[in-house]
């Protein structure tokens, strides 16, 4: 598999295609509770940044809710190549923010808007409850009568998304299907689904969905 390895390497150096600058990984709570997850999420994520890649979400998807608040003390404890994020639902249903730099130090809560982080890790929210929250936010700068409702467009909602930023590529592993991720900013990204599971996820596969992505004609919803 060594060689293998080398020729996608050297395939993606020959290739005319961009990458993409924005990777999204879909991954759900059981990908994380195996055995060497943390350390797949690590290196998938400077894979992202070696290949091009200026800024890379990664969505957790939780059924059992119950398993939130470690899992996101976990992940903020995350041997991340580059500064990073992490978001979960905060006591009062909101999104509660913490930053962490490459040597995992503590930099501080910010809110949804106040990081620029490279690598952003949502934990338990997902795409409806985003999109509803957002809409809250609309409704009651509505009530207030700071907002006319005539005036509403796009970027009103975006503005109020955790992370607005829409990613160019989604890679989901293990099942053809986003596990409600990022509805409103996925809308024009291309999606590639592997049957590689999160736990065998390696190099090659990242390259895979890169050069896949390569070889697209983004259309961007025309």
């Amino acid at each position: 598999m060594g060689l293998y390895d080398t020729y996608l390497r050297v395939r993606h150096r020959l290739h005319d295609g961009e990458p993409p600058a924005h990777v999204a990984i879909v991954i759900t709570e059981r990908d994380l509770l195996a055995d060497g997850a943390f350390d797949t999420l690590a290196e998938a994520l400077g894979w992202a940044l070696e290949y091009g890649a200026e800024r890379v979400t990664v969505s957790v998807s939780v059924l059992d809710e119950s398993v939130v608040l470690t899992l996101t003390r976990e992940l903020r404890r995350l041997d991340a190549p580059a500064p990073f994020v992490v978001r979960g639902p905060g006591t009062d249903g909101t999104a509660d923010a913490d930053v962490r730099g490459v040597e995992g130090d503590e930099a501080g809560d910010v809110g949804p808007a106040d990081s620029d982080a490279p690598i952003r890790v949502t934990v338990g929210l997902g795409g409806k409850g985003e999109f509803a929250a957002a809409v809250r936010e609309l409704a009651v700068d509505v009530d207030e009568g700071d907002l006319d409702p005539a005036t509403i467009d796009a970027d009103d909602v975006a503005d109020r998304l955790v992370f607005p930023e829409e990613p160019d590529l989604v890679i989901k592993t293990g099942a053809e299907r986003l596990s409600d991720f990022a509805i409103w900013q996925s809308v024009y990204a291309e999606l590639y689904f592997t049957d590689v599971n999160w736990r065998d996820f390696r190099r090659r596969d990242y390259l895979r969905a890169v050069l896949d992505f390569q070889e697209r004609q983004r259309r961007f919803g025309r």
